[in-house]
């Protein structure tokens, strides 16, 4: 039984379950290479990146009136929501994740990850902000995941 072994750690003891989780992470996974690496880029001529933490965050607020809404709503909030999946997924695929400590390492490394990639493929910019609140949308969704953990699922 590869699935028994494959689950072995997952919150759930119900293979169905499992394999339904599993296959709307994959289909999350692949939506968001395409938003994060194909769809409506370009490429730039020289590497993008802030280092600088809550630098990104910053200029959006205390500038928010020189952006249109859909740009700031987009940059502020939905770095947040689109990550809320990922904190929901891991931990329900390994309960390593249902610790705070662990997801925010695993997003850390994998938004990191994903932030190199884009900067060095030149499709868009390395921006430490983005890896705070991506993280703190994958934060999100395990706080939200939880109660239902709690109760079983």
């Amino acid at each position: 039984m590869i699935a028994v072994k494959l689950y072995r750690n997952a919150y759930s003891k119900r293979i169905g379950f499992n394999l339904t989780v599993t296959v709307l992470a994959v289909l999350y996974a692949a939506i968001m290479m395409n938003l994060l690496f194909l769809r409506d880029r370009y490429f730039m001529d020289e590497y993008a990146y802030n280092l600088v933490p809550f630098e990104t965050i910053e200029r959006y607020v205390v500038y928010r009136d020189h952006f249109n809404f859909v740009t700031w709503v987009s940059n502020l909030f939905g770095n947040l929501i689109l990550f809320i999946p990922i904190g929901m997924f891991l931990p329900l695929l390994h309960t390593r994740f249902s610790r705070s400590h662990m997801l925010v390492a695993a997003c850390i490394c994998l938004i990191g990850a994903v932030e190199i990639a884009q900067m060095l493929l030149k499709v868009g910019s390395f921006d430490i902000d983005d890896i705070i609140l991506n993280t703190a949308g994958a934060w999100i969704g395990l706080m939200l995941t939880r109660p239902f953990m709690r109760r079983g699922i």
